[in-house]
C-alpha cells in the first residue's frame, strides 16, 4: 500500500524595505524578520536583515530611504501560518542609545506579482503610571525583547485615553 506524500509548495519573497517617514526622528535603521507557522520552512535566502543608518532626505517628503533588500524562499505543505514580515525601526535617543521608534507587521501578499505595502508603525506603551515615570526618568522606552510578538494578536488591545 502506497501513501501519497503531502504536496509541497514554494513561496518566494523578494523586494525591499524602501523607505519610511518618521517626521520627529532622524538617523534611523531598520530590521526585518519573518514570522510563520510550524509547517513553513525557509529553504533559501535570509529570513532576517538589518539596514544601514539613514538620514532624512532634503525634499518635502523627508523620507528615510533604506532600500533594504529582501530575498527568501519558504516551503510548506499548508497555507496555515502564512508568513508575515515584521519591521522594527531604531534610532538614537538624547543620550545616544539606540531605542525603538516603531514596530509594524504585514502578511506577505497572497497573490503573485508586484506589490507595494505601507505598514503603519507603533510603539508599545507602559501599562502603569510607575512604569511610565521610570521609562521617562531613565530615558528608556518600553520595547519588546522579541519583535516577533508584533505579528501576534495578544496584548494589542487599544488602551483608553
Amino acid at each position: 500500500m502506497m501513501t501519497a506524500s503531502p504536496s509541497v509548495f514554494l513561496l518566494m519573497v523578494n523586494g525591499q524595505v524602501e523607505s519610511a517617514q518618521f517626521p520627529e526622528y532622524d538617523d534611523l535603521f531598520c530590521k526585518y524578520c519573518f514570522v510563520y507557522g510550524q509547517d513553513w520552512v525557509p529553504t533559501a535566502g535570509l529570513e532576517e536583515g538589518i539596514s544601514q543608518i539613514t538620514s532624512k532626505s532634503q525634499d518635502v517628503r523627508q523620507a528615510l530611504v533604506w532600500n533594504l533588500p529582501i530575498d527568501v524562499t519558504f516551503k510548506s505543505t499548508n497555507p496555515y501560518g502564512w508568513p508575515q514580515i515584521v519591521l522594527s525601526v531604531y534610532g538614537p535617543d538624547v543620550f545616544g542609545n539606540d531605542v525603538v521608534r516603531g514596530y509594524g507587521a504585514v502578511h506577505v501578499p497572497f497573490s503573485p506579482g508586484r506589490h507595494k505595502r505601507t505598514i503603519p508603525m507603533f510603539v508599545p506603551e507602559s501599562t502603569s503610571i510607575l512604569q511610565k515615570f521610570t521609562s521617562w526618568f531613565m530615558g528608556r522606552r518600553p520595547e519588546y525583547t522579541d519583535p516577533k510578538v508584533v505579528a501576534q494578536g495578544e496584548g494589542r488591545e487599544a488602551q483608553p485615553g
